[in-house]
């Protein structure tokens, strides 16, 4: 399986904080209608789609797509993230649909099924991210739109993702990332074209620590986003 066990038990262990808007996942809370908008403006809209997201965690993500009137499947491996998340449908009232599976697991039980595929910092956690963009494209309905969101590895992306934010700001935990697991947006894109997936948009996603404000730019050496497309037909 495609999973670094370490990995998991480590995001495993701080699940039951994963709706605290004060906690470790606080990044995660304030990036959230950035990557929602984005999302829904690459997709043409969210509402009335078949939606899955891949690494779904405590559910931030998956609810707020839910919220927008998508039909949402959220995968995890982590069986304390998924109850959470499902804790947390229930006292909110959106309704998701939440399972223990794999995503190359998923892509052999529903291949095709889904207009939008999204995979929001995960990739940078597991030992074969190829395997997990292939996955995502073997899941995604012909047309249909999947949106990773990752952190490039450069000197610039070691000295702000892990010595600023997680040792200096703190806005992460220490030891969260591993900077030699991160991914050129050239090497997404790769693995992306070889599994199907034509490119269409990137954005970069910054953080200003004088005003705390997250927001989306152009400069993609730190964070990013990237929206692919699966083609409308088989290529020839």
């Amino acid at each position: 399986m495609n999973v670094d066990p370490a990995e998991l038990a480590k995001f495993s262990d701080i699940a039951h904080r994963w709706w605290d808007p004060a906690s470790e996942f606080r990044p995660l809370h304030e990036i959230n209608p950035l990557r929602l908008r984005w999302i829904a403006d690459m997709a043409g809209g969210l509402a009335g789609k078949d939606v899955l997201d891949v690494g779904c965690g405590g559910g931030i993500l998956a609810e707020a797509m839910a919220r927008e009137a998508a039909r949402v499947t959220g995968i995890d491996l982590s069986d304390k993230a998924l109850g959470v998340a499902r804790l947390h449908g229930l006292e909110s009232g959106i309704e998701v649909d939440y399972q223990l599976i794999a995503a190359e697991a998923m892509a052999d039980a529903a291949p095709g099924r889904y207009g939008v595929v999204t995979c929001m910092e995960m990739l940078e956690h597991v030992p074969d991210p190829a395997s997990v963009v292939r996955a995502c494209a073997v899941l995604a309905a012909p047309g249909a739109t999947v949106v990773f969101a990752t952190l490039s590895r450069n000197p610039k992306s070691y000295a702000l993702a892990i010595l600023g934010a997680e040792y200096v700001l703190g806005l992460l935990p220490r030891g969260t990332h591993d900077w030699s697991k991160f991914i050129r947006p050239s090497e997404l894109a790769r693995y992306a074209r070889v599994a199907g997936l034509d490119l269409h948009a990137v954005t970069g996603m910054t953080y200003n620590p004088l005003t705390r404000v997250y927001g989306l730019e152009d400069d993609t050496s730190v964070n990013y986003l990237a929206a692919f497309r699966k083609a409308s037909r088989a290529r020839a």
